[in-house]
């Protein structure tokens, strides 16, 4: 708007200004209210501030608990030499082969003997972790290092073993059906 439109609309509305005082006392009731207003949020700012402090100090304790938390690397078999990993990717891959194999052959009737197995691989696994564990802190010892190839050949026995089994039973009972044929 410009200046001239403004002069014209306060010229319009010259006579039409709300020029009325306020009743007796008003000004006294306002300043009273506007007062407990400030009063009440002063009130709850003494109990956030506390509060927000203890907040602030748990988010200081929890970053700094981060940062210094430097977690070492956790070794495994391959981490040791060269001629480790090589071993320990030839049992890897010969466990996740017969693992393949297992679950080819599972049927219904198999499922049990198979859950079984993979019950104590898992529990061969939890091992496995502990000697990893126990071969950060050791430093290479070779009887941690044993007990890791010996863990991989047990549960490639587990895996041998179940298979042979559930031949052994196919085998069976084949032979038996042909028995009573």
């Amino acid at each position: 708007m410009s200046k001239d439109n403004l002069d014209q609309l306060f010229d319009r509305l010259n006579n039409q200004w709300d020029t009325q005082n306020p009743t007796i006392g008003h000004q006294d009731r306002f300043l009273n209210k506007l007062n407990n207003q400030q009063q009440v949020a002063k009130t709850t700012k003494s109990y956030l501030k506390p509060l927000l402090a203890v907040a602030a100090t748990i988010v200081l304790i929890v970053t700094i608990s981060f940062a210094l938390k430097t977690e070492q690397p956790v070794y495994d078999l391959a981490s040791v030499s060269p001629e480790m990993a090589e071993t320990q990717h030839f049992f890897t891959s010969t466990i996740a082969f017969e693992l393949n194999k297992l679950k080819n052959v599972q049927t219904e009737d198999t499922k049990a003997i198979i859950k079984d197995a993979m019950f104590r691989l898992e529990e061969l696994e939890k091992e496995y972790e502990q000697l990893k564990i126990s071969l950060n802190e050791s430093g290479e010892d070779q009887l941690v290092i044993f007990a890791m190839i010996t863990n991989f050949q047990n549960r490639i026995d587990i895996l041998k073993t179940t298979l042979q089994y559930i031949e052994d039973q196919k085998e069976l009972k084949q032979n038996n059906y042909e028995t009573t044929i």
